[in-house]
């Protein structure tokens, strides 16, 4: 038998963070090394990372990246490595992976399939490379050949596919398994999405039984760049089964998963399949000889793995709430932050970012230990470790506000007191009622009336939203800590959102999710909790309320659904209208067919009131801090979801619709 050890790595880069991304490299190969692996896959661009933006068209930039791969060339000895990075050819920018083999560069391979799709811009920076083609380039003092080649290790032949070339319907794959591929190498940066992880297992996993090979998938792990998570999934997988898997959303900057695969078997899989035929008369020119044997190893031994989060958890809740723990954890350590503080109104919103929190600190301690995780966050705890090791540091480092108008209730304030309790939160309660008082009586002097709610109702609201932003953002700053903004999709969708109110903030962790899913969480926090962490019965306090802005008198019975509609029905709407690009009339015809519990009449007043929000609150959007991407439809402007600030307002389309409702 032909065995070999071949590895994939998930790292934690963040972008033009040259020595620090070339320490996680080091560090993967050496834990491979450790594991005599043979053939290691680092990520996709993992030298400069993924998210570079605009920094990837700096001819300065591109350069560095270069002298960094020749300075890790040293560290493959013994090994193949393949490691990703931008590359200039004939004056244009690609996107490719450089296989380094024992201390020497012999080739590089290009992206053919940019994504350009989602919050992927790749064709604005790079060029997709031609399928076929091989050029000769020089690199870290090498000149070698480049584009869409193939590396034969004394007859063991690897192919690439890089991250979207295994996404598409004609892949590179394919055309390597003609070639004699044995293995094809999958360095990706494929972001975190809820569910997400189901179709990319079965995406690895078909194309190793379809093309009868060996595949290698790595990919980014964690908030790289501010907005998108990775979750860090590295998979081996053989002639159709998943021989290895690595942990996903852990805190670990550099990960290693190995396996070892059977060349003979995969071999002879594919000679058994009557839908194989290989080139034999092929241009052969894009093959090239390495003058490097990958050794044979013994086979692993049966392991038995203990429980974990993804085999024993709800997955859906699981997977949101160590994402965006994993996204705060590298927030907080990559902005040098001191900690966090979260206006608490008592309400859902903010209860979830708090206890998000919570959740990420007691994550990291369990994973990192406490002395590796305030070493990883650059924190000093002031409080030695108690019986629980956890709680005095999300006292340090959580930092929850309650601010009080005359139309705040003990309702809200008990529950917002018990929340921070439970969790462990350093919690402040402010009376800001004077200062609202302020506010008003200063501009009814200067406009010479009174400010009514009959009248002035929205801005008499707000300006006690805004009243809270200050304070708030005083504590952060006194205490070096990011403020957290508490807004969620729904919210932004129809600019339910006092700006520089409930949206001051550095960051915004849940504007990528809906109010709906937000609740549904919190009741299962309540009851359940993470695999490892365990429930917050304190949120009983908040899940048995109706939620509410409670900006009006008591007396009104303020909600948020008597405001807009139902959440159910709001995230509906929203998921047809922007996710799926429908009219006003097509919307009201899905969500009439989905809810016959409604009036139709009833629904196209929603319907109507949703289109009306949405373009009239862009330039809310616009301003939104940035959001954590946990789902593959977002509203975000920058990233995803563009829309003009001023537009026409879906004003004809939504006289049609009121035509159809008469008739």
């Amino acid at each position: 038998m032909k065995l070999i050890r071949v590895a994939a790595a998930a790292l934690n880069q963040i972008p033009l963070d040259w020595d620090g991304n070339a320490a996680h490299i080091r560090r993967a190969i050496e834990l491979a090394r450790a594991r005599q692996v043979s053939l290691l896959c680092l990520p996709e661009l993992c030298l400069t990372g993924y998210g570079c933006e605009d920094a990837f068209l700096s001819a300065a930039v591109v350069r560095r990246a270069e002298r960094v791969l020749a300075e890790l060339l040293p560290d493959t000895e013994g090994m193949a490595v393949s490691i990703g990075l931008p590359v200039m050819q004939a004056s244009a920018l690609f996107n490719a992976s450089a296989m380094l083999v024992d201390g020497r560069l012999v080739g590089l391979v290009a992206k053919q399939h940019l994504a350009g799709d989602g919050l992927h811009y790749e064709p604005r920076w790079f060029k997709p490379w031609p399928a076929g083609v091989v050029v000769s380039a020089k690199l870290a003092g090498s000149i070698c050949p480049f584009g869409d080649v193939l590396f034969d290790f004394d007859g063991v032949r690897i192919g690439f596919e890089i991250c979207e070339d295994a996404w598409v319907a004609d892949r590179p794959g394919e055309h390597h398994v003609a070639l004699g591929a044995d293995i094809i190498l999958n360095p990706s940066a494929s972001h975190f999405a809820l569910g997400k992880t189901a179709m990319r297992q079965q995406l690895v996993s078909e194309a190793s039984r379809a093309y009868g090979v060996s595949y290698i998938y790595s990919n980014l792990l964690g908030n790289e760049a501010g907005r998108v998570i990775y979750d860090g999934e590295t998979i081996v997988a053989s002639a159709g089964h998943v021989l290895a898997r690595g942990p996903r959303l852990g805190y670990d900057s550099a990960v290693v998963t190995d396996a070892v695969i059977d060349l003979d078997g995969t071999r002879m899989r594919r000679a058994q399949s009557a839908n194989y035929q290989p080139a034999l008369a092929a241009d052969t020119s894009r093959v090239v000889d390495v003058r490097f044997s990958l050794p044979n190893c013994s086979p692993d031994p049966p392991v038995v793995h203990a429980p974990t989060w993804e085999n024993v958890a709800e997955p859906l809740n699981e997977e949101f709430a160590r994402a965006i723990a994993l996204g705060l954890f590298d927030y907080l350590r990559k902005s040098r932050s001191r900690g966090f503080v979260v206006s608490l109104s008592g309400g859902a919103d903010s209860s979830a970012v708090a206890s998000l929190v919570a959740i990420m600190v007691r994550l990291g301690v369990a994973q990192l230990g406490r002395d590796e995780f305030c070493r990883a966050i650059g924190f000093r705890a002031e409080t030695p470790p108690a019986d629980d090791e956890v709680a005095p540091l999300v006292h340090e480092l959580l930092t929850t506000v309650y601010q009080a108008t005359g139309n705040s209730s003990d309702t809200t304030r008990n529950a917002a007191r018990d929340v921070a309790r439970a969790i462990g939160a350093t919690h402040l309660e402010l009376d800001v009622d004077d200062l609202f008082r302020g506010y008003v009586s200063k501009v009814e002097a200067a406009l010479g009336r009174t400010l009514t709610w009959e009248r002035d109702d929205l801005a008499l609201q707000n300006i006690q939203a805004r009243t809270r932003g200050p304070s708030v953002w005083l504590i952060a700053n006194v205490k070096g800590a990011l403020l957290l903004a508490t807004s969620n999709r729904s919210e932004a969708a129809v600019g339910y959102a006092t700006m520089d109110g409930d949206t001051c903030g550095g960051i915004s962790p849940i504007a990528g999710i809906d109010k709906a899913f937000i609740r549904r969480w919190l009741r299962w926090l309540e009851v359940e909790g993470p695999f490892g962490v365990g429930p917050v019965p304190a949120l009983r306090a908040v899940n048995v309320q109706a939620p509410t802005a409670e900006l009006r008198p008591p007396a009104e019975g303020q909600t948020d659904e008597a405001d807009l509609m139902p959440y159910d029905l709001l995230d509906a709407i929203e998921d047809q209208a922007i996710g799926e690009r429908r009219s006003p009339q097509e919307v009201l015809d899905t969500i009439a067919a989905a809810n016959p519990q409604y009036a139709r009449e009833q629904l196209a007043r929603w319907v109507r009131r949703f289109f009306e929000l949405w373009s009239r609150n862009q330039w809310k959007r616009e301003r939104y801090a940035p959001s954590l991407h946990v789902d593959d439809k977002n509203l975000d402007p920058k990233t995803w979801c563009r829309f003009p600030i001023l537009s026409g307002g879906f004003r004809r389309e939504l006289a049609e619709l009121d035509d159809h409702r008469r008739e």
